[in-house]
């Protein structure tokens, strides 16, 4: 009897391990109120062109999901109803059966229509079939659902699904299943099933169509015979999932599976797999190979396949936080939170409940000796020893005296030891212990390293060797252990400190030779003669095995996704796995130790939870890895089948045009087109909002952006770009996506032109400059034609001055010659009539002088050799008349030609005179006279100095014989219209004693050339 039960109790143990494995490979995660979503029964799903999934439910509207969050409409957005009973996606239009008839959502309005209840949609040749409560409606986008007039059967039952094959109309119907040519009176209607038929779909050529009591049919086309394919009660409805996989959602089992390609029922989905209701609604598969599941009170199901496999509280762990894990033979031991050992195998979770009394406190590490035995590594109670055997031994039953009968028994034995402080232990804190043949390495948490070997009969230790500041350990917190392939046993420290013992000698390096900074080097791993050190900080670190190590980043062309790593393992595949806060990260290295590529995996990924254990991590046989977490264990199946990624995809979501919302055209038409946005010169603000829906990693997108030629932005979370100020002319906006495995998405694009206003553009600057340039040509040559007006008129002025001058000067000249020549006359006169020669000489002197005189005085200009000549002639008969000699001099002190030089004639000898009859005459000792001429490059300068009795009394004598001379003002007169006034100048000339020595006349006159 106790044979008959152990068997069926390993019985009972395989199969629930066996369900639990492969339990555990598929995986559901629920969304229900708490997460957003609006009701808890789901009737309908789909999925729109831009990748989010729109959720029907029963009272709540529809939801929009993104990967992370619901947005709910209901009739307060617009919608028709919030009962939905289907959905469909077409033509970038939401169409959605409701309660109340149909549902349309373009763009982000609804356009509602009354019909009977619909139940589902088909869309043939642009026009969308209703099946309703009371026949079939079609609707061509354009009018109104309009009612199909099929045969009087149909048009008075409800219909619950229709299917057009590409040839032939297919009709679920509460009264029968229907198949048909044509949707119209004259169609040929034939009834292929009684009953009340739920769902259909198409398999290959093939229809399937499900009873809600009587099963399901399957119909190849061309054939009125049928199959059955499932005899399942109760369907709500049928799904084809991954080509070949028919989900049948039933409202009391939950789904059933049935692969078509060989007819075999696959394992049903129930509340085992994480289900908490029985009635299934919908099964719906997106674009990322998700299954979405819609039920009757449970809320919204997401079902992933992957490669993780997950072990929590729940299913018999004593905790879910996982301290240390390691894999013996075919079992994996595992220490958690609470007490004891645990045990995974094949038979399921087992509590070594011998070791729970004395593993009381934390295990932070366990291993294996040669013998099998597990070592426990503990918080304060030092190191534990285990090991159970079971051995079969034959028990003989003696109750049946007519025959000998035994049964099989399994008897455990078991060996446990201690080792603390009391056997030689430095520290009763255990960090690690590693067993390289008969050799026990031992890190403690702040007492560094022992090494010894133990004697498993007597439980004692001996060839204690320990390592410690003594021996050049200068940080004693041990992280981890690990031996390198030359055999030297490496430590890590929680400051930044690397070393290794080999011949138990240390090798001590410092942080600043390692990674550069005080940073925890929580583990140590190698492969292929390589070193990878993990940090909590700083990522991952490598050197190869050489005498002189040299430490560097794990870098490439992606990016870890936490720099603090709690865990390094490598698969039987090459890959790196590395464990952190956040998940773990499968990294791709090249031979030269470059990142390649880099896959995250975290809840969405079906990783458990986020943050793993410190070290926690092991690989078994089969090279399935398993991870420690705060939340459970996870198991890591290479030989699953996994996902395959696809590149993202990306599509404008909004654009803002002067802050407001451009809705005036269809985003979706726009995009990557020919067409282009014609914006006036007031619109040149624009935002644009563009997004990438991941429904696995939503987080993990990442966008770039690109305006014109610019280069393309450095990667960001940020999906809105805003742009003010934009210049005139044409511009393109550019935008792509990348996803969790670093694909990147096809880039959108959005071209726009803002319009020069008319005073900006070309042709009217053009235009304007013309008619500017032209009125101010005009303006130039009528300001031009007033300049030579005003100058003609003040040439005509300045000739009629120059004329009226010249008449003056000559007026002057008329008025000096009678006066000159009345004087000369009169000096004649008065000469004595006893020197007829002298006389005679006067006369001829004279009478030279008067024809110069008259032949200068009809000219404006003469030469100023021709004035030196006539003034020497006129002081010749000065001195031929006077009483008395005197002595003159004429000199000429210039660079000019006194040829070229121009004066007025008859300019210098009034003065001349002036200076002989009023100055030298008077006077009593020989009298001189000096006329000087100079000329610089503007003026000609003149002046007469005399040796005589001065100007003031030649002044006074004047004025008390009343004698003016008339000759000295007129050429003072003339003097200042030719030079201007305070010209000339009249001094008195004195000795260095201050006596009078004569006066001094000087005057300046514009120089004149006569070339």
């Amino acid at each position: 009897m106790k044979l008959f039960l152990q068997k069926y109790l390993l019985l009972f143990f395989v199969v629930f391990g066996t369900w639990f494995s492969n339990a555990q490979n598929n995986q559901l995660r629920a969304y229900t109120l708490k997460d957003g979503l609006p009701q808890s029964q789901v009737n309908a799903v789909t999925q729109d062109a831009a990748g989010y999934l729109w959720v029907g439910t029963q009272g709540g509207g529809i939801a929009r999901f993104d990967g992370i969050s619901f947005k709910v409409y209901t009739e307060k957005n617009g919608l028709g109803s919030n009962y939905i009973q289907s959905l469909l996606f077409q033509k970038n239009s939401l169409f959605i059966g409701t309660r109340q008839g149909l549902s349309v959502r373009i763009k982000n309005t609804f356009k509602n229509y009354t019909t009977p209840r619909v139940y589902d949609m088909e869309m043939v040749n642009d026009k969308v079939f209703l099946a309703t409560r009371k026949g079939i409606y079609a609707y061509n986008t354009v009018d109104e659902p309009k009612r199909v007039d099929c045969n009087a059967s149909i048009n008075s039952t409800q219909i619950n699904a229709i299917l057009f094959d590409g040839t032939s109309f297919w009709i679920a119907s509460r009264n029968g299943l229907w198949k048909t040519d044509r949707l119209s009176n004259t169609g040929k209607f034939i009834k292929m099933l009684n009953g009340d038929f739920k769902s259909l779909v198409q398999y290959k050529e093939k229809i399937i169509a499900a009873s809600f009591t009587d099963g399901i049919f399957l119909f190849e086309k061309g054939k009125e015979s049928f199959q059955i394919v499932s005899e399942v009660k109760q369907i709500n409805s049928i799904n084809l999932i991954n080509a070949s996989e028919l989900w049948i959602n039933t409202t009391n089992a939950g789904i059933k599976r049935v692969n078509l390609e060989d007819n075999l029922v696959e394992k049903s989905i129930t509340k085992r797999n994480g289900l908490s209701v029985y009635n299934i609604r919908i099964a719906y598969k997106d674009r990322q190979n998700n299954v979405w599941i819609g039920s009757s009170g449970g809320g919204l199901f997401k079902f992933e396949k992957n490669n993780f496999r997950h072990y929590t509280k729940n299913n018999g762990l004593t905790a879910n936080r996982i301290y240390a894990v390691h894999h013996l033979e075919n079992t994996l031991w595992l220490s958690t939170s609470e007490s004891g050992l645990m045990t995974i195998d094949s038979t399921g979770i087992h509590q070594e409940t011998t070791t729970s009394e004395y593993l009381n406190v934390k295990v932070k590490t366990l291993t294996n000796d040669t013998g099998n035995r597990i070592w426990a590594g503990t918080e304060n109670k030092g190191i534990y020893i285990y090991q159970k055997k079971i051995r079969d031994t034959i028990v003989y039953d003696s109750i049946l005296v007519d025959e000998i009968s035994y049964e099989k028994l399994q008897l455990e034995d078991i060996y446990t030891a201690t080792i603390t402080t009391e056997d030689g232990l430095p520290s009763n804190w255990i960090r690690n212990i590693k067993i390289y043949g008969s050799r026990i390495w031992v890190a403690t948490y702040s007492d560094g390293i022992v090494s010894f070997q133990y004697d498993y009969k007597s439980k004692k230790i001996y060839n204690l060797k320990a390592f410690g500041a003594e021996q050049g350990i200068k940080d004693l917190a041990i992280r981890d252990l690990a031996r390198d392939e030359t055999g030297r046993v490496w430590y890590s420290t929680s400051k930044g400190h690397l070393g290794y013992i080999k011949n138990n000698k240390v090798t001590h390096i410092e942080p600043k030779d390692v990674t550069g900074e005080e940073v925890t080097i929580g583990t140590i791993l190698f492969h292929n003669y390589d070193m990878y050190i993990g940090t909590f900080g700083k990522g991952i670190w490598y050197s190869t095995l050489s005498k002189e190590l040299k430490f560097e980043e794990l870098r490439g062309e992606k990016e870890l996704y936490s720099k603090n790593i709690y865990q390094l393992i490598f698969d039987d595949n090459g890959m790196l796995w590395a464990g952190s806060e956040r998940g773990v990260d499968q990294i791709s290295l090249n031979k030269k130790n470059e990142i390649v590529n880099v896959i995250h995996y975290g809840e969405n990924d079906g990783f458990l939870g986020i943050e793993t254990c410190h070290n926690a991590i092991t690989k078994n046989t089969e090279g399935n890895l398993w991870f420690g977490t705060i939340y459970g264990l996870t198991k890591y199946a290479p030989s699953t089948s996994e996902q395959e990624s696809s590149k993202p995809q990306i599509h404008f979501e909004n654009i803002e045009v002067a802050y407001q919302s451009l809705d005036s055209i269809d985003l979706h038409d726009w995009t990557n087109s020919d067409k282009q946005l014609q914006l006036s010169e007031d619109k040149n603000h624009l935002a644009f909002r563009f997004r990438s829906v991941d429904l696995d990693n939503p987080e993990a997108i990442v966008y770039q952006y690109k305006f014109d030629k610019d280069n393309w932005s450095p990667w960001t979370k940020e999906n809105k770009i805003t742009f003010g100020g934009l210049d005139y002319g044409d511009h393109t906006f550019l935008a792509r996506s990348r996803n969790k495995d670093w694909l990147e998405s096809d880039a959108i694009g959005f071209k726009f032109h803002v319009i020069q206003p008319l005073y900006k553009k070309t042709w009217f600057r053009n235009l304007l400059w013309g008619i500017l340039g032209l009125i101010a040509i005009a303006m130039v040559l009528l300001y031009i034609k007033r300049v030579k007006a005003k100058n003609r008129a003040i040439r005509e002025r300045l000739q009629l001055e120059n004329h009226l001058l010249s008449l003056e000067h000559k007026a002057l000249r008329l008025q000096m010659n009678p006066h000159f020549i009345f004087n000369v006359l009169n000096g004649i006169k008065g000469m004595s009539r006893n020197d007829i020669a002298k006389m005679d000489k006067t006369i001829n002197t004279f009478a030279v002088l008067l024809r110069e005189t008259l032949t200068n005085s009809r000219k404006d200009t003469i030469t100023l050799a021709q004035e030196i000549k006539t003034l020497k002639n006129y002081v010749e008969v000065e001195k031929l008349m006077a009483s008395k000699d005197f002595a003159y001099e004429i000199e000429l002190n210039s660079e000019l030609d006194p040829e070229e030089v121009l004066i007025p004639p008859m300019l210098i000898q009034p003065f001349v005179e002036n200076a002989i009859r009023h100055g030298i005459m008077p006077l009593q000792r020989p009298g001189e006279l000096k006329v000087h001429f100079s000329t610089d490059n503007d003026f000609l300068y003149a002046s007469i100095t005399d040796n005589g009795i001065g100007i003031y009394q030649s002044q006074q004598n004047k004025t008390n014989t009343d004698h003016q001379s008339m000759a000295l003002e007129v050429t003072k007169e003339r003097i200042e219209s030719l030079a201007g006034r305070n010209t000339l100048k009249i001094e008195e000339v004195s000795e260095k004693d201050h006596t009078l020595a004569g006066t001094k006349i000087s005057f300046k006159i514009p120089l004149e050339t006569d070339y």
